[in-house]
């Protein structure tokens, strides 16, 4: 099978991007990774374009992709829309290098790009209830209520259901494992530190874990902070079938379990047959993006990757392990709590930041020397687990 490689990468600034449109947001993203590949536009043989909300929110349905890119000046190649909840952006990356290693094309677009700032909050937020099997509303509380008990929330502010999800699943975790939620709170400290120093980042001010704890609760163990913003942004790759940097990933879907059987997530199993496809080991990563929209979402991801023993993911935060300076850093872009989640773009954001790790371009954002990253992005509910999740595992 020809070999896959990621030639250039381009992230826009995330943010709420008001003047900006789609459009806009790819423009600005394809053009950084066309310019940071030196390749033309022209040099691009099909592209796959990721987006999760533009259909609900602006009714710019079936054609998203050509939209957006015959603005650009695209034509005549095959363009592929893709939508795959939270895994949208890391789902295109995925099906870019299926077509680069199938012999099909030798230059193949992966971009992802959301814009939710539209001026109706609670349409957006509304989205998120799309994310569960909405045939089955009864057996989706029942599975919250078996995981984590009653929903707790604060003030009754709107917000997505996702947290709700993080909510209950972080109670389960707690009275499984012990985790408390000043670990949770250790981990958007240091998510929203890394931040600070990364110029695309949503939010860059720094928060002390004391100030995380004592602000708002959206749902009880989770603080606004703690959190992902609605976020608007775009990121594009351009895989090749030369020269460039080595790259794997594994796509999974979540399948019905015990819901306490966390060894046998579907985010282990995908971390599994990723590192076998890599030939590499938890133990080999130098730097990792996992999926953060909460603060626990980290906690449990670190676990499920191997990265540290089931159970221990709010002590091996605690210990200052994921931090720059630590064992194996975890978010140093800031992670979708600091950064931001453009839903469609996250994915292809993480490998944005990961390229950046391995080619020694962050700054005082630089892991020394990283070899191996990882990155983990996954969305959507089903039978108490991500409905999908998409691993990707690039070297230099």
């Amino acid at each position: 099978m020809t070999q896959a490689w990621i030639v250039g990468v381009g992230m826009t600034r995330f943010g709420v991007r008001r003047d900006a449109s789609v459009k806009d947001l790819t423009r600005e993203a394809v053009t950084a990774a066309l310019d940071d590949a030196g390749a033309q536009l022209g040099d691009v043989e099909a592209a796959y374009f990721g987006n999760t909300c533009q259909g609900v929110l602006e009714g710019q349905v079936v054609v998203p992709g050509q939209m957006a890119l015959r603005s650009m000046g695209f034509e005549r190649i095959p363009v592929v829309n893709v939508e795959n909840a939270c895994a949208t952006g890391a789902t295109a990356l995925h099906q870019a290098v299926l077509h680069v290693r199938s012999g099909a094309a030798d230059a193949v677009l992966a971009v992802g790009v959301e814009k939710t700032n539209v001026g109706d909050k609670q349409k957006m937020l509304g989205l998120f209830d799309g994310g569960v099997d909405v045939h089955d509303a009864e057996g989706v509380r029942a599975v919250l209520r078996e995981l984590g008990g009653d929903v707790s929330v604060g003030d009754g502010a709107p917000h997505s259901m996702f947290m709700d999800i993080y909510a209950v699943m972080a109670r389960a975790h707690m009275a499984c494992f012990g985790t408390t939620k000043r670990q949770l709170a250790l981990v958007s400290e240091k998510n929203h530190a890394h931040a600070v120093d990364n110029p695309l980042a949503h939010f860059r001010t720094a928060m002390s874990a004391e100030k995380i704890l004592a602000a708002r609760t959206v749902a009880e163990p989770l603080t606004v902070p703690m959190c992902a913003p609605l976020t608007d942004g775009a990121a594009a790759a351009l895989v090749c079938s030369a020269a460039g940097l080595r790259r794997l990933a594994v796509l999974g879907t979540g399948t019905d379990r015990p819901l306490t059987a966390w060894e046998r997530s579907v985010s282990r199993l995908a971390a599994q047959a990723a590192y076998d496809q890599a030939g590499a080991g938890p133990a080999d990563v130098s730097v990792a993006e996992v999926h953060d929209a909460s603060a626990f979402g980290e906690i449990l991801q670190t676990e499920q990757l191997g990265l540290c023993e089931l159970g221990t993911g709010g002590k091996f935060a605690e210990s200052g392990a994921t931090t720059l300076g630590g064992r194996i850093p975890v978010n140093p872009s800031g992670g979708l709590e600091a950064k931001g989640h453009p839903i469609g773009a996250s994915g292809l954001a993480q490998v944005y930041e990961l390229v950046r790790q391995l080619r020694g371009q962050c700054g005082t954002r630089q892991v020394p020397g990283p070899r191996i990253a990882l990155a983990e992005n996954g969305g959507g509910l089903y039978g108490g687990e991500e409905a999908v999740t998409a691993i990707t595992i690039l070297s230099t």
